[in-house]
C-alpha cells in the first residue's frame, strides 16, 4: 500500500550530494535536471496553495449561502398565502358582482 506523502522538499533536491565514479553521470546533466524538478516542485506548492485558499472561499462563500437557502424555503409558503389571499378577494368581488347581476 502506498502513502501519498511528500517524501524531498525542495532543499533536499536542491543540496543532495551524489557520489563520483568514474564511470558515474554527467553531473552537469544532472544538476539541470534536478533544476527542472524543483521548479516543478515550487510550481505544485504555489497550486496546491491556490486551490487550499479557494477551497476556503468556497466554504466561507457556502456558510454565507445558508441563510440565503432558509429564506427560499419559506418562500413558497409565503407565495401560498399570497394567493389564497388573492382567491378570497376575487371570489368576494366578483361573487358581489355576479350576486348584483342576478338580482
Amino acid at each position: 500500500m502506498t502513502v501519498n506523502r511528500v517524501q524531498l522538499s525542495v532543499n533536499d533536491i536542491l543540496e543532495k550530494e551524489f557520489k563520483k565514479s568514474m564511470r558515474g553521470y554527467n553531473e552537469e546533466d544532472v544538476d539541470e535536471f534536478l533544476d527542472i524538478i524543483i521548479q516543478d516542485y515550487e510550481a505544485l506548492n504555489a497550486e496546491i496553495e491556490r486551490l487550499r485558499q479557494e477551497n476556503e472561499r468556497f466554504k466561507k462563500s457556502s456558510d454565507h449561502q445558508q441563510p440565503v437557502t432558509r429564506r427560499q424555503t419559506t418562500q413558497p409558503q409565503a407565495n401560498y398565502d399570497v394567493l389564497k389571499r388573492l382567491s378570497n378577494l376575487e371570489k368576494a368581488v366578483f361573487g358581489q358582482k355576479l350576486n348584483e347581476k342576478e338580482g
